[in-house]
């Protein structure tokens, strides 16, 4: 099969013929029929973050279910699929306590001794988040996906499979933003459009969007934000402050900037709360003023918006048929394959929303 593999991080990927191994007992093979195009991944093949290599990358992804391993009740041939990072493995302390998007997934994978699950030539390649989803298929633990209604258009259906799901949840699951509060969010790429969206959904009052191109402040207007700052006119804190008379409840930072994420603290009100979505470079430190916390204002981050994704993604996808949940605007534009690479310089700039990668359907 087809897949984009990173041979080295900080180099472009390889589309290139890997080998798919035969699903084991609770592996699924999944046709994949669309997969996004996320900052994470870029994270690690400009080097910025290292991974293991070589690794066929990509994890935001939809698809059909073509294959069963022994002991799988889940899921069965012909189900649609979302594959997310947030593999869980149902028995550790994070999962029984019902913070399954911590558990890391570990034990879902298979152990070193046996057979890799991808491979070239008979030399392993490396599975990226225990997913890989730049292939036109992916071999999975079935702890990796959910089942969802086959009236989803499995493009949308991808979309949910990270970058919706983490900006949505940043507000609902981890700040847990109540009707009637303020919020700001800076950052208007997937991610950013999503907690716009989630805002909407937890019925915000206001809600103010923060981004220096023009066109993503337009399409936060269309997924719900009442206000936009363009952040390269003027000081950004000062103008939130000044729409909202003294800070916003809740602000959701959705780059992965040190400048930026400072900027979502300073520009709460007392007793608010920053949430930190976006990545931050490694080694970066944040710095805020220690007299701010007698104000009871808090910094926090978010890990793939505390998902649960078994229960999250389906109610998702129900927002999104019943009109609740905005999707269509956030792709940008659908892609093979073989232009992944272009892709991801378009990436770089910061012009996009979601691209997708559009596999080819089975004759």
């Amino acid at each position: 099969m087809k897949a984009a593999v990173l041979e080295e991080c900080g180099k472009p990927l390889v589309v290139q013929d890997v080998e798919l191994g035969a699903p084991a007992r609770r592996e699924v093979v999944v046709r994949t029929a669309f997969a996004g195009l996320c900052h994470s991944d870029l994270h690690f093949i400009t080097g910025d973050l290292a991974y293991r290599t070589p690794c066929v990358a990509g994890h935001e992804s939809a698809g059909v279910v073509e294959a069963v391993g022994a002991d799988v009740t889940y899921v069965k041939p012909g189900d649609h699929v979302i594959s997310c990072l947030s593999v869980f493995c149902g028995q550790c302390k994070h999962c029984l306590s019902g913070n399954p998007h911590r558990c890391g997934g570990k034990a879902t994978a298979r152990p070193r001794d046996e057979a890799p699950r991808i491979s070239k030539g008979g030399a392993p390649v490396h599975q990226f988040m225990h997913l890989s989803s730049f292939a036109e298929r992916m071999l999975v633990h079935e702890n990796a996906i959910v089942k969802v209604r086959p009236d989803m258009p499995l493009d949308r259906a991808a979309l949910i499979g990270c970058g919706v799901t983490t900006g949505v949840g940043a507000v609902l699951r981890t700040a847990n933003v109540e009707a009637g509060a303020t919020v700001a969010v800076i950052g208007c790429g997937g991610i950013g459009l999503a907690a716009v969206n989630g805002a909407v959904l937890a019925s915000a009052s206001r809600i103010v969007a923060i981004d220096r191109l023009p066109e993503k402040l337009e399409l936060a207007r269309q997924f719900g934000a009442t206000d936009v700052v363009d952040a390269s006119e003027g000081d950004v804190v000062e103008r939130v402050k000044e729409l909202t008379a003294g800070g916003v409840n809740y602000s959701f930072e959705a780059i992965g900037l040190t400048a930026t994420v400072e900027q979502a603290f300073n520009m709460l009100r007392a007793g608010g709360t920053a949430t930190v979505i976006g990545m931050t470079p490694m080694g970066a430190k944040v710095q805020i003023h220690g007299l701010d916390l007698l104000s009871e204002k808090k910094l926090q981050g978010s890990n793939m918006g505390s998902n649960r994704f078994r229960l999250d993604m389906p109610i998702l996808v129900d927002f999104y048929l019943s009109g609740r949940l905005t999707l269509d605007p956030l792709i940008s534009s659908r892609i093979s394959l073989d232009e992944i690479n272009a892709g991801m310089d378009r990436l770089k700039t910061g012009a996009v929303a979601r691209q997708l990668i559009a596999f080819p359907s089975p004759s």
